[in-house]
């Protein structure tokens, strides 16, 4: 770790401001859901397969608007009102390529039987329950995922959670004996109106048995604030890939807390848009080998919470 730091040259950077996302209203985060995962990885140049085809195919928008995965008039009617095969889309048009059946979605890992603390972003608050499912056990990622391809009950119904940090946040145990490649369903049925959002977050419990072709198997990460001062700090991100071959280029995507604004950076290619910031590799660093690490830091405007940003994302996958 200390011969891949050192490597490392403190070039600041500008941060670029990224458009910004229309305004509408949740989606889950932990585990990412399809469409925040694929924005972490930045709707203009994506960098997994799975997410350059799903632009290709439904263009730049639907990351834009990533938690906008919604039926209006559902009413509890979602299995009535959405075919199989278009889950993870809600049978809407706009989200129709986040539909597709393949095994190197950016996915989250997980361990079956652990506690989880789930996040789902709030960007327009509403009363309402949340449901979360899980695919059956052999399930397959390589077929059009189906309501029969759902564990019958939920494994987690919570109303109205708390909203700490912009997201609704709620602890629970995900579903045991489960292993492999999964599809964590959530629903969010407001009770002040009919209007429900969907979102599909790919997960691995444990091993996928070599089935996720994607370079990014496990990450690791850590936070700090090295010095704060009355409206702003300045904090570093080490991130260290655990998976078994090298990604290049890395990129870095996490929420911000607080309403925190990066202004600048080093060691990486800083943009931000409203809560949401990714950090690119360099030219000269796009590298990060197998149990290798590289340290990122910047200066930002705001209190920092403890601590300032969330788990960040490594290639469109969650660390732990």
């Amino acid at each position: 770790m200390a011969g891949a730091l050192a490597v490392l040259t403190a070039a600041a950077t500008a941060v670029v401001v990224a458009p910004q996302p229309a305004y509408a209203h949740g989606a889950m985060t932990s585990p990412a859901t399809r469409t925040w995962a694929c924005y972490l990885e930045g709707p203009e140049s994506p960098l997994s397969n799975a997410c350059r085809d799903a632009v290709a195919q439904g263009g730049t928008q639907p990351l834009y608007d990533w938690y906008g995965v919604l039926v209006g008039d559902n009413a509890g009617r979602h299995r009535e009102l959405i075919p199989d095969g278009r889950l993870c889309g809600a049978g809407t048009t706009k989200y129709a390529a986040y539909n597709a059946a393949r095994v190197d979605w950016p996915a989250t890992t997980l361990e079956s039987g652990a506690a989880h603390r789930f996040t789902y972003a709030a960007w327009a608050p509403h009363p309402g329950t949340f449901e979360v499912y899980v695919t059956k056990d052999g399930y397959d990622p390589t077929g059009p995922l189906a309501w029969s391809d759902l564990e019958p009950a939920p494994f987690s119904i919570v109303t109205n959670p708390s909203i700490v940090d912009g997201a609704y946040q709620w602890d629970a145990m995900l579903p045991a004996n489960k292993t492999g490649r999964h599809v964590i369903y959530s629903i969010w049925q407001r009770s002040d109106s009919p209007e429900a959002f969907f979102n599909c977050s790919d997960v691995i419990f444990g091993d996928d048995g070599g089935s996720d072709p994607g370079p990014v198997g496990k990450c690791y990460a850590t936070v700090t604030v090295d010095q704060r001062w009355p409206g702003g700090f300045q904090a570093s991100v080490t991130v260290r890939n655990d998976g078994p071959v090298s990604v290049r280029p890395w990129s870095l995507g996490w929420h911000m807390y607080n309403g925190a604004v990066i202004g600048s950076g080093w060691n990486a290619v800083f943009s931000q848009s409203g809560h949401m910031a990714r950090a690119d590799a360099p030219r000269w660093n796009d590298t990060l080998a197998p149990n290798s690490s590289v340290t990122i830091g910047f200066i930002a405007t705001g209190e920092p919470t403890d601590p300032p940003i969330a788990t960040p994302f490594l290639n469109g996958v969650a660390c732990m």
